[in-house]
């Protein structure tokens, strides 16, 4: 199945699936912009980007509110925190500093704290 995004300004308002076979064209190669003129059609407009389930081109697989930036070319989630930074590779946020190291037996778990910029253990029976 493919997946496509619509965005308004750049940002993603609704996702829909359709048949692989709508994006084949007469050789049976995928072709994006079919499935975007099948999208218009259909929905009699809008803006178009296909986006990946599996996360294999345009960085994240695109959820609603997700931010399309088209001169990466990626699907970019909300950011969590204002302090944490963009990996436009992974199209990832990630915080400032490294998560500790910790081991899932324990009764804790870390979460970012963002007035102190840094992780706090929070104990699981709270």
């Amino acid at each position: 199945m493919a997946h496509f995004a619509k965005t308004e300004d750049d940002i993603v308002v609704e996702v829909h699936v359709i048949h692989n076979d709508v994006l084949k064209d007469g050789d049976g190669v995928e072709q994006e912009q079919l499935g975007i003129d099948f999208l218009v059609g259909l929905h009699g407009g809008g803006t178009w980007v296909q986006t990946s389930y599996n996360r294999s081109f345009r960085g994240q697989y695109a959820g609603k509110e997700y931010r399309y930036d088209k001169a990466l070319d990626i699907f970019i989630p909300p950011q969590p925190h204002d302090s944490w930074i963009l990996n436009e590779v992974t199209a990832d946020w990630e915080a400032p500093k490294e998560r500790p190291e910790h081991t899932p037996s324990e009764d804790f778990h870390y979460s970012w704290n963002e007035s102190e910029l840094d992780w706090e253990k929070i104990s699981h029976s709270e």
